[in-house]
């Protein structure tokens, strides 16, 4: 078993809030400690690790530039969301990740209040996040704390037809939504015969940027943060 990683920064985060006051450069700093916390609880407890991993700089960013949980940020599967997990007030209870008792290998409502929605099956995020733009939307006028709805879904659980229906939704209706694609080229097995051009997106009513590199954390930052910024309708971030 791999010995408590050093980790000063993420020592220091007790809620995503946190990270919304620190520098760009420390925010890529804790995304290195982050890793190297997740690998360290998975090697206690086994899990999906690769899934995590490839999210820690987005999962970051994230939180930094998004105000969650007023924000309702929803992971399609749940199977990456350990790092989540760490940032939300969980980091202390790894020790029993995927155990009787202990916490989920996905994610789950009833363990935090920043899991607005739980899964552990593909392509049901976009569904998920229109239906919370549009509970805000509705209720803005008795609840303005609601805030903007993120879905993170990978382009194995792109290619489900759940997801397409509710791209094509989503434009139908116009209404501010944010969804990033997470395109690493794998699910399961490596996915075929998808075209991931912003031209498909444009199509289904999505303003479309990207690609960001998913690794880049000053490039994250930017997008995100542009994003967020400037967002009238759907907006689809490509992050490879």
């Amino acid at each position: 078993m791999s010995p408590r990683p050093d980790t000063p920064l993420l020592d220091q985060i007790i809620s995503p809030a946190d990270l919304r006051a620190m520098s760009d450069t420390d925010l890529a700093k804790l995304a290195e400690e982050l890793r190297a916390e997740t690998i360290h609880a998975v090697s206690k407890t086994g899990g999906h690790l690769g899934a995590g991993l490839g999210v820690v700089e987005l999962t970051v960013a994230l939180h930094a530039v998004f105000d969650t949980p007023r924000d309702r940020l929803i992971w399609d599967v749940g199977h990456q969301a350990y790092p989540h997990k760490i940032l939300t007030g969980r980091r202390a209870d790894m020790t029993g990740l995927r155990q009787e008792g202990g916490l989920s290998g996905f994610t789950k409502r009833g363990e935090s209040v920043f899991d607005p929605f739980g899964a552990g099956h593909a392509s049901t995020s976009i569904s998920a996040a229109l239906g919370f733009a549009t509970a805000a939307r509705l209720g803005a006028d008795a609840d303005p704390a609601l805030g903007d709805a993120i879905a993170v879904i990978g382009d194995g659980a792109m290619s489900g037809g759940m997801a397409f229906e509710a791209l094509n939704h989503a434009g139908h209706l116009g209404q501010r939504l944010f969804v990033v694609l997470n395109d690493n080229e794998r699910s399961i097995d490596p996915p075929v015969g998808m075209n991931m051009s912003g031209a498909m997106f444009a199509e289904f009513g999505f303003e479309y940027r990207g690609p960001v590199d998913g690794h880049d954390m000053t490039a994250l930052l930017l997008a995100l943060r542009s994003a967020q910024a400037e967002a009238q309708g759907p907006v689809l971030i490509h992050v490879k």
